[in-house]
């Protein structure tokens, strides 16, 4: 089985080396801005990244999905310190959120991602790209400073989206955006045929590509006006070696141990992570090219393993994120190999690799994340949603419409309301049909018929004329709720009236009327009888 396994991934280094470094590259900068953003060390930043690379990775049973600090959780982190009164006690509730999510996976609730609509998934991948787009942007000409932000629309202040996107339309530097607009040119053209016919080139991916002529690119015009300005550039702490690293580190406080608030902060993070987590492994098993579906419950338990190490060692809490395993995917990532890969990057680069990495202008991660968000909400898509019909598009717009207006969690949750309702009308109209040949009608119920179903039931019954003849049908319902057995024998005492003759096919021996249904009533003396029993 190790065998197996090893030859597998390393039948596919190939593609996974190229594949963890434009992950890494496109990591970092995330990393180091969401711990700003939650009001953390920037270095927590990077110790939840590589945790996520070298231990969650591992321990996931995706091989695509990337796992690190998320965005959605940057309010919950900040919020979850100032109420704590410092990171060291925020640590403690995150080690014990790690505990809660262990024991999640065990009870086996990561089953609960299965129920999320596919329609729903697609509107999340399609908000997030259209995320991606918006708040990468103003990266990609030169201007703004908001590197975080990758699954919310809202920006990190309180000046608007396209407001900010105007002010960068009016403050381009000529150097970021002729790298950004080169770096796209680069990666399309390397998906083309004349790229792929080129054996060397075909195994450097093009986001890669793109890095290579970024850096290249801004160190030959140093000193002229098309120089990228330096606050435009990837900027990391300065850290020599990894014992500076570890005297950095900061860890828990366990002296709050019984306090309930540390524990409320923990479920709350434990909740919400596992939310993340699951959606996200949901969207990336459909990104997945080669269709391999990843066990939610191990995924769970991975994570949990993750935010246990993180409050161990001073990291931010950690989830399974999209847009960082949507690059992964795009740089043809196959295996758990290249997650591996961007974790020890950003392990080496806090210690070793500052000096070089400070050289890669944002106009080229832009770039990258410009090229995910459109393969994310792609227009192609888009139209084949339309096409299955209004119960697929339309929870699918309003998730994405739900998404941009307010958050991520908050966008599914009007998502799957809305695609519960379909459902739930789909099932109400299935539940009961009325066929009518002539003065003969067939009236059948099929599969769960509740009390939600009595109007439709009372509406059909309506439509049966006088004189006529009515066969009840419960042979393929599954449950009939006895409010609906209370209408269907309420209208049999008033069919005698309307000399309607009702047959109950499947109804008594099913559900135990026997008492009232037992016989065929009679009407007048040698009157036809008014409804008869089968089954």
């Amino acid at each position: 089985m190790v065998r197996k396994h090893l030859a597998y991934y390393l039948a596919h280094l190939t593609q996974d080396i190229p594949a963890g470094i434009v992950v890494f590259l496109v990591a970092l900068p995330l990393c180091l801005g969401i711990a700003l953003a939650s009001g953390a060390p920037l270095l927590s930043g990077v110790v939840a990244g590589v945790i996520g690379g070298l231990v969650v990775a591992w321990a996931s049973g995706s091989q695509l999905s990337v796992s690190g600090p998320a965005a959605g959780l940057t309010v919950i982190v900040l919020q979850g310190i100032e109420k704590l009164g410092g990171f060291e006690h925020f640590l403690l509730a995150l080690i014990l959120a790690g505990l809660m999510q262990l024991a999640l996976g065990f009870l086996k609730a990561g089953t609960i991602g299965a129920y999320f609509p596919s329609s729903v998934i697609k509107g999340m991948l399609s908000a997030i790209g259209l995320i991606l787009i918006t708040k990468q942007l103003p990266h990609a000409v030169g201007y703004g400073q908001d590197i975080v932000g990758e699954e919310t629309y809202l920006p990190q202040d309180a000046e608007g989206t396209f407001s900010e996107l105007l002010q960068a339309m009016g403050s381009i530097s000529p150097g970021a955006t002729v790298v950004s607009a080169v770096a796209i040119a680069i990666m399309v053209l390397w998906e083309s045929r004349l790229i792929r016919s080129v054996p060397l080139l075909a195994q450097i991916p093009g986001p890669l590509a793109a890095i290579a002529w970024a850096v290249a690119f801004n160190l030959s015009m140093a000193g002229s006006s098309w120089e990228i300005a330096p606050e435009h550039m990837v900027q990391l702490p300065d850290i020599r070696g990894f014992e500076d690293l570890a005297g950095r580190l900061i860890f828990p406080d366990f002296s709050r141990i019984m306090d309930p608030a540390v524990y409320t902060v923990a479920f709350t993070i434990a909740v919400i992570a596992s939310l993340e987590t699951l959606l996200s492994l949901e969207a990336v098993d459909k990104l997945d090219p080669l269709r391999r579906v990843a066990p939610t419950n191990r995924e769970l338990k991975a994570q949990g393993v993750g935010n246990l190490l993180a409050g161990l060692v001073g990291g931010l809490p950690i989830t399974a994120v999209i847009v960082r395993s949507s690059a992964n995917i795009n740089a043809g990532g196959r295996t758990k190999v290249a997650c591996f890969i961007h974790g020890l990057l950003l392990l080496l680069s806090v210690g070793f690799l500052a000096r070089y990495l400070n050289h890669i202008p944002l106009a080229a991660l832009a770039a990258i994340l410009l090229m995910t968000g459109y393969k994310l909400a792609k227009p192609a898509m888009v139209v084949q949603v339309y096409r299955q019909g209004a119960t697929q598009f339309i929870p699918f717009a309003v998730t994405v419409m739900a998404i941009l207006a307010t958050d991520l969690l908050k966008g599914i949750a009007v998502g799957v309301a809305c695609g519960l309702y379909y459902v739930i009308r789909t099932n109400f109209h299935a539940a009961i049909s009325l066929t009518r040949h002539g003065n003969h009608y067939l009236l059948r119920l099929r599969k769960d018929v509740s009390f939600l179903n009595k109007a439709l039931l009372r509406e059909q019954l309506d439509q049966v004329e006088p004189d006529s003849e009515l066969i009840i049908d419960g042979t393929y319902a599954e449950f009939v709720d006895h409010d609906i057995l209370e209408t269907i024998e309420d209208f049999v005492e008033a069919a005698r009236d309307d000399r309607i003759v009702v047959h109950l096919k499947n109804l008594k021996a099913t559900h135990g009327h026997a008492g009232r249904n037992s016989e065929s009533r009679q009407g007048d003396a040698g009157a036809a009888p008014l409804y008869k029993i089968s089954g």
